[in-house]
């Protein structure tokens, strides 16, 4: 992945030689309970997220009466039930808003929200946020990507289902903006689940080289391969939704969620991968130099060599330990005249020739 300039969320700067990001991905996984959204927040929290996101909007806003349900909105939730209902029963109110985000400050992992809405994005707005969200279905909505983007926040904007050049044109609204503090860029397959095979990491370095923006990683799979290969390839930002695993049938997103042990699990390998990711310049560790001692080779008599004998590669071998001249520096003592008897097997210096 290209260099970028990092984006502060909050104090945390998130970018390509920093830290991956990680939000674990409440949504609407609450099924209308203050509990257990409160619930999800110390989940993620323990499983060791950077973040907690949950949606606001207002569902009037969002959706019009007679919109259908989307077909793995249908198989996990009762197909019965209209679409508006089906998010009304999901809306969080302001106030419900103000208390997880109270909530989240006290587990001491930063909250945030995905955006549907002008309405939502002002009431949001109130609880001075450190960044804003917009999912995939509002890429191709300019006019609320250049509202949000009008308030000064950084903003992380997911690109399911969107191609390169609307792309461009939802990043073009909202670096038009006057108060734009940033942007970070998620690849995204809109799928619930995602297939594995339909993932196309490789869309992420597509997306940094177009925009010079950093880019992460929206998962929707059901395992940790994704997200975890997603940071291997330079991903900054991993958002994974998370689940109580007590709604099924009720809530939409179910079927594209991990439980916590899972979320933790992937948290761990992350980290554990970053560790080992290094800073790309090609050299031996400490432990490696003292390996090569032992390990490779040097230049050493092939037979006890005469003193007075001048030395051609028919006296020496290559031979370990590596703490003498090294084979390939054999031009140092070649048809130079050994001062003394050398013994078969000995490493061999330049001080043992004559200049």
């Amino acid at each position: 992945m290209i260099w970028t300039p990092p984006v502060f969320i909050g104090d945390r700067p998130v970018g390509p030689g920093h830290p991956c990001y990680i939000v674990a991905e409440a949504g609407v996984n609450h099924g209308g309970s203050l509990h257990s959204a409160k619930t999800l927040i110390h989940h993620a929290a323990w499983a060791g997220a950077d973040a907690v996101k949950f949606q606001a909007y207002r569902s009037a806003n969002v959706v019009a009466k007679h919109t259908p349900k989307a077909d793995y909105q249908k198989l996990s939730t009762n197909p019965d039930e209209s679409q508006l209902d089906m998010l009304r029963r999901l809306e969080l109110s302001g106030d419900a808003l103000l208390s997880l985000s109270g909530y989240a400050r006290r587990h001491g992992i930063t909250f945030l929200c995905s955006i549907f809405d002008e309405a939502s994005a002002a009431t949001y707005y109130q609880l001075d946020p450190p960044a804003f969200k917009l999912g995939s279905g509002e890429l191709t909505n300019l006019p609320l990507l250049s509202h949000v983007a009008a308030y000064g926040k950084p903003m992380i904007v997911s690109t399911g289902m969107g191609n390169a050049e609307e792309c461009r044109h939802a990043v073009s609204a909202i670096r038009m903006q006057l108060n734009f503090r940033g942007l970070i860029l998620l690849h995204c397959v809109s799928q619930y689940p995602a297939r594995l095979e339909d993932c196309n990491l490789r869309a992420m370095e597509t997306l940094a080289s177009m925009f010079r923006l950093p880019v992460g990683f929206s998962d929707h799979t059901l395992g940790l391969a994704a997200p975890i290969a997603a940071v291997a390839m330079g991903a900054v930002m991993v958002e994974k939704h998370l689940t109580l695993g007590r709604y099924a049938n009720t809530n939409p997103d179910e079927g594209a969620s991990i439980k916590v042990l899972e979320f933790k699990a992937m948290v761990e390998n992350i980290r554990a991968l970053e560790q080992g990711m290094g800073n790309g310049v090609k050299g031996p560790t400490e432990e490696e130099r003292q390996m090569g001692l032992v390990a490779r080779k040097s230049i050493v008599a092939a037979q006890d060599i005469p003193a007075g004998t001048v030395v051609n590669r028919g006296w020496v071998a290559m031979k370990r330990p590596g703490t003498g001249i090294p084979p390939g520096e054999y031009f140092r003592i070649d048809r130079k005249r050994a001062k003394k008897l050398i013994p078969a097997d000995t490493v061999l210096e330049e001080g043992m020739f004559e200049s």
